[in-house]
């Protein structure tokens, strides 16, 4: 058995001679390979300065939560459907791991839908909503060709359509043009997130620098908004109801108040024995509903100040600024990336492809004979 395995093995000097012939036979046919990547040099300049630039805005933040419970953060979860992160054991980490899942929601992406923003154009700036801008992003030639069958299509189509009317922004119901734009918005933001330092980076891609920096701060200030609102909901919805106890509380003091008063007026010159019980209980009355009022304030300060120490604090370690020069495309990388294919495509041919082919005539010659 062994003897079979040794002879069916080719000797290491018989495969090293297999690589030489290799390399000779690309070696032999150079001017293709050089050929070829000329094309690829060609093709890569084309496409590198067809694909439009982007200018991309990074805002760092590093939040410092404050004390809470889980509950305002398991019901930010569940607007968002990401109910999955409450397997994490504290609040900071739930908080921090929410950031990435908020910027991809529909709710925040709405948000920004109609935020006025500038695009400068030839010194001259015009303002427009961000989801128009969005649509007016350029294309590079061979999507702006791909788009031309869908958009024949979808003119034919309104030509034996009823019009639409045009009627009001409704988010609960929106239109294949409006779901477009949305994707678009999610698409341009991301965010990363550093569980162990807490640091949380992020990014805003777009093709104005002024607009991607706009847009960046407004992400950084919503985000803020939003982890902040939630963070907090338990302990407002605490304050609304002591404050709703407090001021109920207080009117029945206000009201046994002025009940004693009036009787005291009313009975300041007879000392009888009934009128002496009535007042005590009225007074007595008076002083039940000014304790129970005055818990009520109480309560409510506590919950007031809880609402304070609910609310995280961001740190924005690196704000947004207008940045100077393009994120992309990365020209040399398109370059280089499509010239190597162009010499792996021709070096697979001359190598394999040409022999597979002429192998594939040969067998169609003999059996057409």
């Amino acid at each position: 058995m062994n003897e079979q395995q040794h002879q069916s093995a080719p000797p290491i000097e018989e495969r090293e001679i297999d690589l030489l012939a290799l390399a000779g036979k690309l070696w032999r046919r150079r001017k293709t390979l050089l050929k070829a990547c000329g094309v690829g040099v060609a093709a890569g300049l084309i496409v590198a300065f067809s694909i439009p630039k982007t200018y991309s805005v990074t805002v760092t933040l590093s939040p410092e939560a404050g004390k809470s419970d889980k509950s305002g953060l398991a019901d930010a979860a569940a607007a968002f459907g990401i109910g999955n992160l409450l397997s994490e054991t504290e609040a900071d980490a739930l908080n921090i791991t929410l950031f990435p899942d908020i910027l991809s929601s529909n709710p925040f992406a709405l948000e920004l839908y109609s935020m006025p923003v500038k695009v400068e154009e030839d010194e001259e700036s015009r303002e427009m909503p961000l989801n128009e801008y969005i649509e007016e992003q350029r294309l590079p030639w061979w999507g702006w060709l791909m788009s031309l069958p869908g958009k024949a299509i979808g003119a034919i189509v309104s030509l034996f359509s009823e019009e639409e009317e045009e009627g009001k922004f409704d988010p609960f119901r929106l239109t294949k043009e409006e779901t477009k734009r949305l994707k678009a918005i999610k698409e341009s933001m991301s965010a990363t997130v550093d569980k162990k330092t807490g640091i949380t980076t992020v990014t805003v891609t777009m093709q104005d620098a002024v607009v991607t920096a706009t847009v960046a701060d407004s992400v950084v200030r919503k985000l803020q908004d939003y982890i902040t609102a939630y963070r907090t909901k338990k302990a407002t919805e605490d304050c609304a109801y002591w404050e709703k106890l407090y001021k109920e509380r207080q009117r029945e003091y206000y009201e046994a108040q002025q009940r004693y008063a009036a009787y005291a007026d009313e009975n300041k010159s007879l000392y009888t024995q009934k009128s002496k019980v009535e007042g005590e209980r009225l007074q007595n009355d008076m002083n039940l509903a000014y304790q129970v009022y005055n818990q009520m304030a109480q309560q409510l300060q506590v919950a007031q100040g809880k609402i304070q120490e609910a609310k995280p604090v961001f740190a924005v370690v690196n704000p947004a600024t207008v940045p100077v020069e393009a994120a992309g495309p990365r020209k040399a990388i398109v370059l280089i990336g499509l010239v190597f294919l162009a010499f792996c495509c021709a070096a697979g041919w001359i190598l394999f492809g040409e022999d597979v082919w002429k192998g594939l005539k040969a067998a169609t010659k003999d059996g057409v004979a």
